[in-house]
């Protein structure tokens, strides 16, 4: 019964599912699809220099769709398009504590992409687990940065 307590306690550390990460060729031909498919407008696009990507933001109802597309050859997104082609990226979790939820995930066995949160979009401090420890889904997690850190 102890375990299942810790279980069930684990378990919520991630929220809820944050967003939707979709990689795409073109943001210009791509934006104007998703609005007319999930009949909403993009409210925010974004550019992350440290990951090479330019974003672009849906809603609907509590998840958003976060539409990545490379802003250069070497970008991790063109990258991920030359192998995979478009198409789904990652599942974004939101969490309470970022830290406490890293060292968690460690000690259970995952592998972090990146030892120490990273700035992501959308006023986020983000890291990513490595496909192989998750059944070959890149999972980020991912947290609003603090006040004092905007």
């Amino acid at each position: 019964m102890q375990n299942l307590k810790q279980y069930c306690a684990a378990a919520t550390t991630m929220n809820k599912i944050e967003h939707i990460g979709i990689a795409v060729r073109n943001l210009s031909v791509s934006v104007p699809l998703f609005e007319k498919l999930l009949n909403s407008h993009c409210y925010k696009t974004e550019t992350v220099e440290s990951e090479q990507v330019n974003t672009a933001f849906f809603k609907q109802a509590e998840t958003k769709i976060e539409l990545l597309e490379s802003a250069g050859p070497e970008g991790i997104i063109s990258n991920y398009i030359s192998k995979k082609g478009e198409g789904i990226h990652h599942i974004a979790f939101e969490v309470s504590d970022i830290y406490a939820e890293m060292k968690r995930l460690k000690e259970e066995g995952f592998i972090l992409l990146n030892e120490e949160p990273k700035e992501g979009a959308d006023n986020k401090l983000v890291c990513f687990l490595h496909p192989k420890s998750a059944n070959g889904v890149l999972i980020e997690l991912c947290m609003e940065k603090p006040m004092s850190d905007v």
